[in-house]
């Protein structure tokens, strides 16, 4: 569950846009960032292996108001990523390389509906049976991107790694700014499966285990791969959409009479590890947001109920799918129709409500570890409190830049004196970012403060 979350398909292309310091900075974050992030939710997942997992711990540290405001920006990152940046590449991926969808036809709007709603399904079946689904899209996620390094080697060897000659490794400013949010929103989500903490056979026993194997792994499956696409495709010839596939299609060459057929495959495998991409964090969001809403933090306890056959939070899947169908519909519309350009915007918008969420998440975390130092920790971070609350600062300071560059990108730039081009570098004007950006935050806010307000009146009337 953990490698089919946290490695995120969709955003190899666009951290390799970064250029040769992508790499770099992959490297430093996984060092710096990663590592102590991993030990903070190892020790807290461990000591609270309770069902809602995040939600719980925000709520012992800080209330149930603030843990359902958090919750809300957590969960509806993956029904926005899920209806945005994840079904537009594979769209994408799809038209280009299996069978022509078009843009803006009947094809193209019915199969970024089958692929939402295959996620949701997915989400709704009982864990036991769809843990299987998420299992296979790590499995195959893990064999692309083998296949794809493994093939760009070859590629290499027999036409020259050109592209490492002006890659530019050494790190800038403008780099780290540009790099930094999709760098923490690759490497984040570790604590998902905690959402099904009680699922677990032994969550005190496997929650520090898993994130130790999968964090080695998603820090391989970025930096492998990113550093592949830049050694064989030429600078400049790199996109956030369609960079993975497209790097595919040169270095799939060295198959020679069947290359066709396993960039077909490989593009196929692809859509499948995005879905169940999807999928994993549909699974543990959507249980954190029922938990909520059970609790009283949103709306209406019915959200919260569990169906008795499956043991999934069924309404509030079908929620999360009707989110991601407004969302795909209204993306649509964005940047006249340029898939390019909506990627980038779509993904920035589910960096930046799931940054946001962790700006509460990481705090509550040092005030479980401060007042509650009698509860059992099955695992502890090294250095003791010390170590724990050294862990939380640098994660912290980390979230702090990322939130602040993903909602106002080109800010920081300018602060340092170094030049930004908005309309060069989104492919939109910052009016329409910035319109989509902070609109989706200021509705989200209304949209919390308005369902936990709205329960709790239902509640004081004996209704809810």
């Amino acid at each position: 569950m953990s490698v089919t979350a946290v490695v995120s398909f969709d955003t190899v292309g666009q951290i390799a846009t970064g250029g040769g310091e992508a790499v770099t900075w992959s490297a430093v974050l996984a060092l710096f960032f990663l590592v102590p992030y991993a030990l903070l939710f190892a020790e807290t997942g461990a000591a609270f292996p309770q069902e809602g997992g995040p939600y719980v711990w925000v709520k012992l540290a800080l209330g149930r108001p603030a843990a359902a405001l958090t919750t809300l920006f957590y969960w509806v990152t993956n029904p926005v990523w899920l209806g945005g940046s994840l079904v537009f590449l594979a769209a994408e991926s799809w038209d280009g390389f299996v069978f022509h969808l078009g843009s803006g036809t009947f094809a193209d709007y019915a199969f970024k509906l089958l692929f939402i709603w295959a996620a949701i399904l997915t989400a709704i079946v009982s864990l036991r049976r769809g843990k299987w689904i998420t299992t296979a899209g790590a499995a195959v996620k893990v064999l692309a991107l083998g296949l794809f390094t493994l093939t760009a080697v070859l590629y290499g060897a027999e036409h020259g790694f050109a592209g490492l000659a002006d890659a530019h490794f050494a790190p800038t400013t403008a780099g780290f700014l540009a790099l930094v949010p999709i760098l923490l929103f690759a490497y984040v989500g570790f604590e998902g499966p905690n959402a099904a903490g009680e699922e677990m056979h032994s969550p005190q026993r496997d929650v520090p285990v898993a994130l130790g194997r999968s964090s080695a792994v998603a820090a391989c499956c970025y930096l492998l791969p990113v550093l592949a696409l830049l050694a064989v495709v030429p600078p400049g010839k790199l996109t956030g959409i369609g960079g993975f596939m497209e790097g595919a299609r040169l270095v799939f060459g060295v198959y020679g009479g069947a290359s066709t057929s396993v960039l077909t495959l490989t593009a196929v495998m692809f859509v499948f590890a995005l879905l169940t991409q999807g999928s994993a964090w549909m699974i543990v969001s959507d249980r954190m947001q029922a938990m909520a809403a059970a609790d009283g933090g949103f709306f209406t306890r019915r959200l919260g109920v569990f169906h008795p056959g499956l043991g999934t939070p069924v309404r509030t899947n079908l929620l999360s799918g009707a989110v991601a169908t407004a969302f795909m519909l209204v993306a649509m519309q964005l940047a006249d129709g340029d898939a390019g350009a909506v990627f980038a915007v779509v993904l920035t918008v589910a960096v930046t409500t799931l940054l946001l969420s962790y700006l509460v998440t990481v705090p509550a975390l040092v005030v479980l570890r401060l007042r509650r130092p009698d509860v059992t920790r099955p695992y502890r971070v090294p250095g003791g409190r010390r170590g724990f609350l050294a862990c939380a600062a640098l994660v912290y300071a980390w979230i702090l830049v990322g939130s602040w560059s993903a909602l106002f990108p080109g800010v920081l730039d300018e602060l340092f004196g170094v030049t930004y081009d908005f309309q060069e570098t989104w492919g939109v004007s910052r009016a329409l970012f910035e319109t989509f950006t902070l609109g989706t935050v200021a509705v989200l806010l209304l949209v919390g403060i308005v369902g936990a307000r709205g329960l709790r009146e239902k509640v004081d009337r004996g209704t809810g």
